[in-house]
């Protein structure tokens, strides 16, 4: 929700965030330095100095705590999972060498004790460093609105981003329940084609690669300017590569679940984690598939499909690409190059990426049997099409 404070409300916000930023930055580092990760431990190390340093109240100091134990509790699972790189790398290294530290302007947690919203008057009250802020007003539309006033649940964050104030609250949507598919549409995700489904519709990444490339080069040429108006002009223009991508993502997504709502359906997509670790690229590939929006491709998916209460499955991606969904057979050679597949035993061709999303079908066929098969008959299993033979391109 986008906030509207007056001068002097904006003015105690920001004073808010920066004293909460600083003395989150001072829980951390005496975190660091006594090993204090457990929320009651901290706490009670650090709440005096909070209340009579800081100038916090009773439940913001505890928000504070709470935010900092969470921020050390994310970097642990990320080392956990190798995604700060092996105990021997630099970054992991200077992960674990130093406290966390919080940007004076990061967002804020606020709970219902010290954050409440009068949603008929469209105002907030807030708790700051220069006492409650009452009669903040906030701006949204009145789809918005009924949303909030039903399913938010929880903490909201207090975010300033680029000189304008949001509040972001969380929303507990209830989900529908799955219905029973009667078959699967199987997505296959790439580069140069970002989405492919087994019934051939296909969804060119060529746009988005070009655009890309088009935002490369303008910022190389603001960058080698050096001066104050090509600084501003690169600050307007940060994040608008990522929100393009992000738009193209979010089209994609909400067309695959709308055929598969529509046809009773449900989606299968290859399960990918970890493969700029197992890919192996070349140095001029590298930046493709680092900028290859994949991930957040199958995250839309998912919770679309969550919310519309289509079932999704992630299988196995292995050999997808290269396997005959005809007859089985699994070779390189089956897949001579990016466009084309041929079987080199039956002779089946086709598109590749049609073929490796009927694969990826067939394979959310076996799963879902497997999980649901002590719940059906055969006669079931046979009425929705599990046990027909398949048949895909010729």
């Amino acid at each position: 929700m986008k906030l509207l404070p007056t001068p002097e409300q904006a003015s105690a916000l920001e004073a808010t965030l920066r004293a909460c930023n600083q003395a989150a930055a001072y829980v951390s580092a005496v975190a660091f330095a006594n090993d204090l990760k457990d929320r009651n431990g901290l706490q009670k190390e650090v709440y005096t100095d909070l209340k009579t340093a800081f100038g916090l109240s009773a439940q913001p100091a505890v928000r504070t705590v709470k935010k900092v134990v969470d921020a050390y509790a994310t970097l642990r699972a990320n080392l956990q999972a190798g995604n700060l790189g092996p105990p021997a790398s630099k970054r992991h290294g200077r992960a674990v060498s130093a406290p966390i530290v919080f940007r004076p302007e990061a967002a804020q947690p606020f709970d219902d004790r010290c954050l409440s919203w009068q949603y008929d008057a469209r105002t907030v009250s807030i708790w700051t460093v220069d006492g409650r802020m009452k009669g903040i007003r906030f701006a949204c539309s009145p789809d918005q609105l009924k949303t909030l006033v039903t399913y938010r649940r929880g903490e909201s964050d207090l975010v300033c981003r680029k000189g304008k104030w949001f509040l972001v609250a969380t929303c507990d949507f209830p989900d529908p329940e799955p219905y029973q598919p009667v078959d699967w549409i199987g997505v296959d995700r790439g580069i140069v084609n970002l989405a492919t489904t087994c019934d051939g519709a296909n969804y060119q990444g060529r746009g988005l690669s070009r655009y890309r490339r088009w935002q490369a080069r303008k910022r190389a040429e603001l960058q080698a300017r050096q001066t104050r108006s090509a600084t501003r002009r690169l600050s307007r223009r940060a994040q608008k590569e990522k929100r393009h991508a992000t738009q193209v993502n979010h089209r994609i997504s909400k067309e695959i679940v709308s055929v598969a709502q529509r046809t009773g359906r449900g989606i299968a997509v290859e399960e990918l984690g970890g493969i700029r670790d197992r890919v192996r690229l070349r140095r001029d590939q590298r930046g493709t598939l680092s900028s290859w929006p994949f991930h957040q491709l199958g995250q839309h998916l998912a919770y679309k499909a969550r919310k519309a209460g289509v079932p999704f499955l992630e299988v196995d991606a292995a050999y997808t690409s290269q396997r005959c969904p005809r007859c089985g057979h699994t070779e390189r050679a089956n897949r001579p190059d990016r466009d084309r597949f041929r079987c080199c035993r039956c002779g089946l061709a086709g598109p590749a990426d049609v073929v490796a999303g009927v694969n990826v079908r067939d394979r959310a066929r076996s799963a879902w049997v497997f999980v649901t098969a002590p719940a059906l008959s055969p006669s079931q299993l046979l009425g929705a099409g599990w046990m027909r033979p398949v048949t895909v391109l010729s």
